[in-house]
C-alpha cells in the first residue's frame, strides 16, 4: 500500500502537534482518569459524565489533530476528521441526551478486558513508544487517535447491557485504519488496535444478545 506521506513526515506531524498543543496532553489524561473514576464510583450522572468525556476526546481527535495537523500530509485526514466528529456526536446523543450508556465494573471477562485496554492505552502504549526509540515530542501521546481509540473501547467494555451499537462504529473503524500503522509505519504498539477491533466486534455482538434478552423478558 502506497502512503501519501513518508515515515519522517508522519512523525514530524506528532512533533508539531505535541509542541503546539502542550499542555493539553496532560488535561486529556486527567479527563481519562476522571472517566475511570466515574465508572468506579457510580452516581446517577456517571453515564452522562463518561459519555461527555468520550465525546470530548473524539471531537479533539477530529478537530485538533486530523483537521489541524494531519491534513497537511494526508488528504484522507478530512474523512478521518469527519468520522471522529461523528463518533463524538454519537457519544453525546446516546450517552448524554438519551442516557443509554451506563458503565460499571463487574466480576466478568468484559471488565477484565476493559481494564487491560485502559492500562494499555494510558501506560503500556507510551512506555512501548519510548522503548521503541521514539522520544517526546516525536511520539503519539494520549489524545491522538490510536491510544485514544484503545482507551475508548476499553471504557466501552464497561457498558451495562443492553446498550446501543452506534458508539462502537467510529472506534472499531479507526482500529482497522490505524492498525495499519503497525505494519506500514513501524509503530508496533498499534498492533493493540487490531485487538481492540476484535473486542469491539464482540461487544457489538453482546449488545444484540442483551437487547434480545430484554425483548424476551418484556
Amino acid at each position: 500500500m502506497q502512503l501519501p506521506f513518508t515515515i519522517e513526515q508522519f512523525y514530524d506531524v506528532f512533533r508539531e502537534y505535541n509542541t503546539t498543543v502542550w499542555p493539553a496532553q496532560v488535561l486529556l489524561l486527567v479527563l481519562a482518569v476522571a472517566a475511570i473514576a466515574m465508572v468506579a464510583v457510580r452516581r446517577s450522572w456517571s453515564g452522562a459524565g463518561v459519555s461527555t468525556i468520550l465525546a470530548i476526546l473524539w471531537a479533539w481527535i477530529g478537530v485538533a489533530y486530523h483537521l489541524a495537523f494531519f491534513t497537511t500530509v494526508n488528504p484522507l485526514a478530512y474523512g478521518f476528521a469527519a468520522l471522529s466528529v461523528a463518533g463524538s456526536l454519537v457519544f453525546l446523543w446516546q450517552g448524554v441526551v438519551r442516557r443509554r450508556l451506563e458503565f460499571r465494573f463487574a466480576s466478568n471477562t468484559r471488565t477484565g478486558v476493559g481494564l487491560f485496554l485502559v492500562v494499555f492505552a494510558l501506560v503500556v502504549y507510551p512506555a512501548w513508544s519510548f522503548f521503541a526509540g521514539h522520544r517526546y515530542p516525536n511520539l503519539p501521546t494520549f489524545g491522538l487517535p490510536c491510544p485514544t481509540t484503545i482507551f475508548t473501547l476499553g471504557v466501552l467494555a464497561f457498558t451495562v447491557t443492553p446498550y446501543p451499537r452506534s458508539p462502537f462504529a467510529a472506534p472499531v473503524l479507526w482500529s482497522l485504519v490505524g492498525g495499519q500503522a503497525a505494519f506500514l509505519l513501524g509503530v508496533p504498539q498499534d498492533f493493540g488496535l487490531l485487538v481492540t477491533a476484535v473486542v469491539g466486534v464482540v461487544l457489538v455482538t453482546r449488545s444484540r444478545a442483551g437487547n434480545a434478552r430484554m425483548a424476551v423478558s418484556s
